[in-house]
Order: C-alpha cells, then structure tokens, then sequence
C-alpha cells in the first residue's frame, strides 16, 4: 500500500510539472504564461465564455482566472463578447490575434498528446483514462464528505 500511495503521488504530481512546464516552453514565444493556455484552448473551442464558466471548465479559482482573462484582454488576444452584462457576467471571445495563438496552441496540444501516448495502444489509453476518471471522482467524493 505504502509503495502504491508513493508511486501515484510522484507520478501525478511529476505529470503536472511536465505539462505546466511544456505549457510554459510553448507560450514563452508570445510572452504569456502556463496560466493563459487553457482560456485560450477553451474559448478556442467554445468560442464565447464568461470568466465563472472558464474557471469551472479550467478547474482553476477565480483569482487565477481573472489574472488570465485580465492579461489576455490588455494584450489583445480576448475582447468582451457583449458589454452590456457587469463586469463578472461578461463573456469574452478570441481576437483575431488571440485565434492565431489558440490555433496554435490547439495544434501543439494535438501533437504533444499524440506523442505523451506513444506506446499505448487506444484501448490501453482509453482503460487509463477511464481509472483517471474513476479515481478523480472517488476522490471528489472523499473531499465533498470534508465539507459535511
């Protein structure tokens, strides 16, 4: 048990260093941070969110989100969809500019993946996501019960 706890402790957290290290290499070029891919992935593919939905979809709180979205709309990659709703309920959408760096990004996430799963067949990865899946939501479970 001891070795188990051991080894999927190091590897989950050795994983979540590569990926935010391999998300930091990737946007050094444009000068953004780790932080700013998933908003950018995310409105990518979504095309219109508001901050609260990329922080329950980017499971991140709100202060990192707000940084995000902050730095992004100074720089010109997000704008404000509709500027009739407050400043919390607004939604944002790509600029043309901030579509060319998530078309990039949304590539290089296709890319890195397909090259993170070299060696596992699809019914291998797709068992391996499967237990992620289960794990994290028994792990929900344990961490909802804290709160009663």
């Amino acid at each position: 048990m001891q070795n188990r706890f051991k080894e999927f402790t190091l590897l989950t957290a050795k994983i979540r260093r590569l990926i935010t290290r391999i998300k930091t290499e990737e946007m050094a070029k444009y000068n953004l941070k780790s932080s700013h891919v998933s908003c950018l992935y995310y409105l990518y593919t979504m095309q219109e969110l508001t901050a609260k939905e990329l922080c329950e979809i980017c499971d991140e709180d709100k202060a990192a989100v707000s940084r995000s979205v902050e730095y992004l709309e100074k720089s010109g990659y997000i704008r404000t969809a509709d500027s009739s709703h407050g400043k919390y309920k607004r939604s944002f959408v790509l600029t043309e500019s901030g579509t060319h760096i998530a078309e990039y990004v949304n590539q290089r996430i296709d890319s890195i993946l397909e090259d993170s799963d070299r060696g596992l067949s699809e019914q291998e990865r797709d068992i391996l996501y499967r237990g992620l899946l289960v794990i994290s939501e028994n792990l929900q479970e344990i961490c909802d019960s804290y709160n009663n």
